[in-house]
């Protein structure tokens, strides 16, 4: 950061549904971070190069997104998010800012992130949650569901739950929330942990859904995790039912979470 920058953490919503995923791409097709770092350009008449919390995939959606970035312009907090949302498509939206030190970092200073998996529970499909949910019409047991998640709570080596191009150093994460609840016909899944691997939600997903179907034991999500073994996993769920919903940082940068905003 240059002498004369200031640092500002914006908190990111947006509807995944039309874009190539977060980050920018060398081929130009529509990604969020490239709409946003359009917007944020136009308000500090400046280039602007955004870093997130965590990169979602193709389809993926955001409700507690983090960014920074730095830049010498001089605008009130109201003034940049009310003129970035101006410059924004309706299916991304900036929900507050905040200025921090050189010290912060939407990636490296996350002590946790959250991630929600919805399942569309029914035997017909749904025009209004058609981007927003994963549709599975054969019935899911939540409780059989819950039961094989409690396996996959704590430190584990989650090789079988990455993907096989996953280029994180270490697979070992700490899950310290994984909880499966039904609201009518809608399944959720909601985890927390102090990072995640690449499709890691979407590959516990499918395996709690394959055994939420009667299709693998309740022990199963356990024995796949002592495979150690992306390729003894389960199927990789569809990315639309997936959020990012929240991402923890330490009370020093006085950052709001999602559920506060």
């Amino acid at each position: 950061m240059k002498g004369n920058d200031m640092r500002l953490a914006m908190g990111v919503e947006y509807d995944g549904s039309s874009y190539h995923g977060w980050q920018l791409q060398k081929s130009g097709v529509r990604s969020v971070q490239q709409q946003i770092e359009q917007a944020l350009g136009k308000v500090a008449a400046h280039p602007v190069r955004v870093f997130c919390a965590g990169r979602t995939d193709t389809g993926v959606h955001g409700e507690g997104q983090v960014i920074h970035f730095d830049t010498p312009a001089v605008r009130s907090l109201r003034g940049w998010v009310l003129g970035t949302n101006v410059n924004l498509p309706d299916d991304v939206n900036i929900n507050w800012v905040h200025e921090v030190s050189d010290e912060f970092h939407a990636r490296f200073s996350a002590t946790s992130r959250s991630y929600r998996y919805v399942i569309l529970n029914r035997p017909t499909r749904s025009a209004i949650w058609r981007d927003r949910a994963v549709w599975i019409h054969h019935v899911l047991d939540e409780v059989r569901m819950q039961q094989a998640a409690e396996s996959l709570v704590g430190t584990h080596d989650f090789s079988s739950y990455r993907a096989i191009g996953c280029q994180a150093k270490s697979p070992v994460r700490t899950v310290t929330n994984l909880i499966v609840n039904r609201i009518n016909d809608r399944v959720v899944i909601e985890i927390t942990a102090n990072a995640f691997l690449h499709h890691m939600v979407r590959n516990i997903a499918g395996v709690l859904m394959t055994i939420g179907r009667g299709d693998q034991p309740v022990e199963w999500s356990r024995e796949v995790l002592d495979h150690r073994d992306r390729t003894l996993g389960g199927v990789t769920a569809p990315p639309q039912g997936l959020y990012l919903v929240d991402v923890d940082y330490p009370a020093e940068f006085g950052l709001p979470s999602a559920s506060k905003v």
